[in-house]
């Protein structure tokens, strides 16, 4: 047989051309700034995953929850913050990225039998799925974070129902507690240049985790009351084995590198050239008056007082408009003729909060500029520190021992046995955030005011929780839909007339994975709020507070 010499070159320059094009499409598909599983530094991703949790969960407490809390209220770009106008636009894929980047560490941590790392990864994954059913109900837990498997099952998960995962985070924290036992020293690893809630101390890891299982026992509570007591009461009687956050410097909490605007507090002026984005935030009503009422000494950490107070003088002659002294005097013809009531302003001397969910707040309180993120002297701004990038009191708030003394003070209150009274822990719970605050010399004259002093209500015990929540109000948020307190009520232009008890299932979740959103969706309980959405509504219950008659 004759071989055609000219057929065997071309076939060789084929093959080489071929094999050198994909070789150099697959170098062109690589990302040369992503992280290589085989390769990547786990304390590296577990840095991130510390930090946008971290993020995540300041953005909920300090932006709109604070506004569903009516901690604060904007006066520009208000819809969401203070209409709860979220437009099925709740997402959660940013909780799931923070979810997948930890399951890389801790498969790491497995793999390279590394106790420090697989404990801190089942606190963060305890405390994100958490997250994720308190804020939605039903979630994928179980076959989440899948994806790269391109199984059916992987790429259209079930939702667990949200009692499951509450069940699978309580389970996950008492076995991060013991891999979180031991010493640092005897670790074959460390985390202490990633860590940026402790600085690698496992001790700390471990008081986190257990502090958390207390907040997940006692958000079950009204569910499974039984369950709750066990669990709770288990932990405080072997203290030793299970630590807790119980002084104020040993809180989860995260501060800000201040470097760039990713890396600062939110809405800092630094790196906004007008500060539009601090100057739309004002304090609502609900919380200045709750805090002035008691002669709350926090409300000047948190708030500015009003630059130019109002004066209604009936003395004044007719047609007064003006700045005196450093007050606004007004004659009362002049309300009269721009069609305002002498009770909707605001004569406070110090502290005034614009009402939540009103008609043009920027113009609140006779306000001379009309623009969004207004200029108003006449309500009180954030105090000036929340306009800096960085700063020792801002900081992301995971879990504190202010916290974890309201758990055990409302357990106490309950009647379980947690080794001491309802008053000492609300005693002590208050104490933690005013030493939070740099506030430790006033606050026993606090607990002296007649509106603190304990009277042995939940009432009470969670109007002093919920201020104490100040720029973590989620965590208020999750216990006001389990008790009912404080009572709020929605503003007269929000666009339902009760406080909304969870997100919605977003549009694109609906879209790509329909049937497993649809039945969970099929799962939570209507509501005569929830009409207007259908079911999928953020007034409609999912099965934490099914069937408690709560929050309304």
């Amino acid at each position: 047989m004759k071989i055609n010499n000219k057929f065997i070159l071309g076939f060789v320059l084929t093959c080489l051309c071929t094999f050198s094009c994909t070789e150099e499409l697959v170098e062109m598909n690589i990302n040369p700034n992503g992280a290589n599983p085989e390769t990547a530094n786990p304390n590296l991703v577990l840095s991130t995953v510390l930090t946008e949790a971290g993020k995540t969960i300041v953005n909920l407490g300090y932006q709109d929850i604070a506004g569903v809390m009516q901690h604060t209220q904007k006066d520009g770009w208000s819809g969401a913050h203070n209409l709860y106008d979220w437009n099925r636009s709740n997402s959660w894929t940013g909780y799931y990225a923070i979810l997948r980047n930890n399951q890389f560490v801790y498969d790491k941590a497995v793999e390279l039998d590394q106790d420090l790392h697989q404990g801190v990864t089942l606190v963060m994954k305890s405390m994100m799925f958490g997250l994720i059913a308190d804020l939605w109900g039903d979630a994928p837990y179980t076959q989440a974070l899948r994806g790269a498997e391109g199984t059916p099952e992987a790429t259209f998960p079930a939702f667990d129902t949200q009692e499951d995962i509450y069940r699978g985070v309580l389970a996950d924290l008492q076995a991060a507690n013991e891999l979180l036992s031991q010493p640092a020293g005897a670790y074959n690893s460390s985390i202490e240049g990633a860590d940026v809630y402790f600085n690698g101390d496992p001790a700390k890891w471990r008081m986190m985790a257990n502090s958390l299982r207390l907040r997940y026992y006692m958000r079950v509570s009204e569910k499974l009351p039984e369950f709750a007591q066990q669990g709770i009461e288990e932990i405080l009687s072997n203290p030793e084995g299970n630590p807790l956050i119980l002084n104020p410097a040993d809180d989860a909490s995260m501060g800000f590198a201040g470097i760039s605007e990713d890396t600062s507090w939110p809405n800092t002026t630094r790196y906004d050239a007008d500060a539009s984005s601090y100057r739309r935030i004002k304090m609502c009503r609900t919380l200045v008056e709750a805090m002035r009422s008691k002669s709350d000494p926090r409300l000047s950490v948190w708030a500015n007082p009003v630059q130019i107070p109002l004066v209604v003088d009936e003395t004044l002659p007719s047609g007064t408009d003006q700045i005196e002294n450093g007050r606004r005097l007004l004659s009362p013809d002049v309300l009269e003729e721009r069609n305002v009531a002498l009770e909707d302003i605001n004569q406070n001397p110090d502290y005034v909060g614009i009402p939540p969910g009103i008609p043009g707040p920027q113009v609140y309180n006779l306000s001379p500029d009309a623009n969004q993120a207004a200029f108003n002297p006449h309500v009180s701004w954030l105090n000036d520190r929340y306009r800096d990038a960085t700063g020792p009191l801002l900081r992301a708030r995971i879990i504190s021992a202010s916290e974890v003394n309201f758990i055990l003070a409302e357990a106490a209150l309950n009647g379980w046995n947690v080794g001491d009274t309802p008053e000492n822990y609300y005693n002590a719970a208050i104490q933690a955030s005013f030493a939070t605050w740099g506030l430790s010399d006033q606050v026993e004259s606090y607990l002296q005011e007649d509106e603190v002093q304990f009277e042995g209500s939940l009432a009470q015990l969670m109007e002093q929780k919920w201020i104490a929540s100040w720029t973590a109000a989620a965590e208020s948020w999750f216990d006001y839909r389990r008790t009912g307190f404080p009572e709020l009520e929605a503003g007269p232009f929000a666009i339902r007339s009760a406080i909304p008890v969870r997100f919605y299932y977003m549009i694109q979740e609906r879209n790509l994975n329909s049937a497993e959103t649809e039945e969970a969706i099929s799962r939570l309980e209507a509501t005569s709020f929830s009409e207007v959405d259908g079911q999928n509504s953020a007034w409609s219950k999912p099965w934490v507070i099914q069937g408690t008659g709560k929050p309304w």
